[in-house]
């Protein structure tokens, strides 16, 4: 099976990208040939924002690349994996012209919501869930904190509606979790052709001990990753037990001042991926304190996979892959108390945690392999070449 892979690449590379291109790594691997268009967001600088606007909507480019691509070289798949800004929905047009089936990964909520978190004002905001036109999104200037961004956005999603693309130009969609299928199908997106299949960590990074003693934080430094709620947290805690900062973000001078007066708090920024996984594999417990909804959660994945439990908000996608009791505890989200509290208990009673490591890293085996990954895979592309839209 021959499949296009289309992607929206960002200056800074997150885990979306890694997932994507972790992907079409395990698809080349089991001797599939894989081809790429890719955009990069560094062209929009280059570009007036008419221009912009107008390749949101529809990228005339992108539909002739496409085309053409197609054309030299069959394809039995399109991936759509992220459209947007510059890539737009032409791209689906371009395939479905040709007959070839069209696979659309939800990674984000975009095509719910303008700045696609639902997220706004330091917490959750559905405001644009379920409207024709959604409208607070430009009010609130949602989208790169512009008026103009977030029209252009919003208008974006009011034309491909009113054209149906997404119901006559796309044969399956992924979603990573349940929560993330829910919140499309209350988006009106039809539930049937909306199939779940998660990240995966490959190859294998091998399971921890967990005798280091501390807890780890991996991720975006920002306000929805509930940076402050950790740092807060473990204000309250006193250095009860080390917490290992690693990442970055508009966050960063919060936590290098909450390191000089929260004692027990180290700052590491971005390392290794290899050193990334010995950091976790060797932690008591991950920290997931996320304020917003997520799709899925791949470090806590990640920690699953080195045997580590994860303390985890009771939110959205994230409070779906860790359950309560048994990969891990819940808190109540953006709740430093509740957050210190949990803590608390898990170091009165490490027995708690420990005795998760082995069910945790069961947990991987079975559901986040590369392997499971991509069986699943497959069943949705042969859904989706068994499928016609119309």
């Amino acid at each position: 099976m021959n499949i296009l892979s289309i992607h929206n690449a960002y200056k800074i590379r997150g885990g979306e990208d890694e997932s994507r291109q972790a992907e079409e790594r395990l698809l080349r691997e089991r001797g599939h040939q894989v081809e790429v268009y890719e955009e990069h967001n560094d062209r929009v600088d280059t570009l007036s924002a008419l221009q912009v606007a107008a390749k949101t909507v529809w990228s005339r480019e992108a539909y002739h690349d496409v085309t053409e691509t197609l054309k030299s070289r069959p394809c039995d798949v399109v991936h759509v994996q992220n459209f947007f800004p510059l890539i737009s929905p032409s791209v689906h047009y371009a395939a479905s012209d040709l007959g070839v089936p069209v696979v659309q990964t939800l990674r984000n909520y975009r095509l719910l919501c303008p700045n696609g978190l639902f997220f706004r004002d330091g917490g959750v905001c559905e405001d644009c869930l379920g409207q024709a036109i959604p409208y607070p999104g430009v009010v609130h200037r949602c989208y790169r904190d512009s008026l103009a961004a977030s029209g252009m956005t919003a208008t974006m999603l009011v034309v491909h509606r009113l054209l149906k693309t997404w119901k006559t130009r796309v044969n399956g969609f992924v979603t990573l979790t349940e929560f993330a299928r829910q919140k499309f199908i209350e988006g009106g997106f039809p539930g049937e052709n909306i199939h779940v299949k998660p990240n995966f960590v490959h190859p294998d990074p091998g399971m921890g001990s967990g005798s280091g003693g501390y807890a780890v934080f991996v991720g975006r430094l920002s306000v929805e990753k509930g940076l402050d709620t950790l740092l807060a947290a473990w204000e309250k805690l006193n250095g009860a037990i080390p917490l290992k900062i690693l990442g970055d973000g508009p966050l960063s001078s919060q936590v290098e001042a909450a390191i000089d007066r929260i004692p027990n708090v180290a700052w590491l920024g971005r390392r290794p991926m290899t050193e990334v996984y010995d950091i976790i594999g060797e932690a008591r417990f991950l920290v997931f304190p996320s304020k917003w909804y997520e799709t899925f959660g791949r470090v806590a994945v990640e920690a699953f996979a080195k045997g580590t439990p994860v303390i985890a908000a009771n939110i959205g996608a994230i409070a779906e892959l860790v359950e309560d009791g048994r990969t891990g505890l819940h808190f109540q989200p953006g709740n430093s108390e509740d957050l210190a509290a949990t803590i608390e208990r898990s170091i009165a009673h490490p027995e708690l945690l420990q005795e998760m490591r082995s069910v945790v890293r069961q947990e991987y085996e079975n559901k986040y392999t590369a392997e499971a990954n991509y069986r699943r895979l497959m069943e949705i592309y042969e859904l989706a070449r068994s499928k016609t839209v119309s």
